[in-house]
């Protein structure tokens, strides 16, 4: 079993991130969404052992992260983005439409800044919302945790932080 923690938008203010991972150890796997907005290498550091993948979004001017990664996770396909030139803030159509064209069944991104968790048209499509500047109703800080069987089973949930 693989225990994935799903993050984006953190913007630079990682406390929110440190307490996701404190809450959620152990965790297999981080994976960061983008918008870390300077912050990569110290993520990495903080992170120690727990393997890390990310990506830069739209406020990540000088990064050299990849702006998208494709890779397989427990016998899925993931296709990972942050989103915003794809047009997520609209829909989803020409993300899904992206994803189908790579042969990917797990749709992870960003930007928005509201968190999903959902199947939908074949997909699993996952957004953790923001850490720092979240935008759903609540207000709280969000992430998705992703439990993955090495069968291709997935359990997922949306959680959040209360403000400190």
């Amino acid at each position: 079993m693989h225990k994935i923690l799903l993050v984006s938008d953190t913007h630079g203010m990682d406390n929110n991130l440190y307490r996701a991972i404190e809450a959620e150890k152990p965790l297999s796997l981080i994976i960061h969404c983008g918008d870390i907005e300077g912050k990569e290498k110290e993520i990495i550091e903080r992170t120690g052992s727990i393997p890390t993948r990310m990506i830069k979004g739209n406020n990540d001017f000088f990064s050299t992260l990849p702006a998208e990664q494709e890779f397989e996770l427990c016998g899925h396909y993931v296709f990972l983005t942050h989103g915003h030139r794809y047009g997520v803030n609209m829909d989803l159509e020409i993300l899904k439409e992206e994803a189908f064209a790579r042969k990917t069944d797990i749709i992870m991104f960003g930007h928005t800044h509201k968190p999903v968790a959902k199947e939908e048209d074949g997909f699993y499509i996952f957004n953790p919302g923001s850490l720092s500047y979240p935008r759903q109703s609540n207000r709280l800080p969000s992430y998705v945790v992703l439990n993955m069987d090495y069968d291709g089973t997935i359990n997922y949930e949306i959680k959040f932080l209360e403000k400190n």
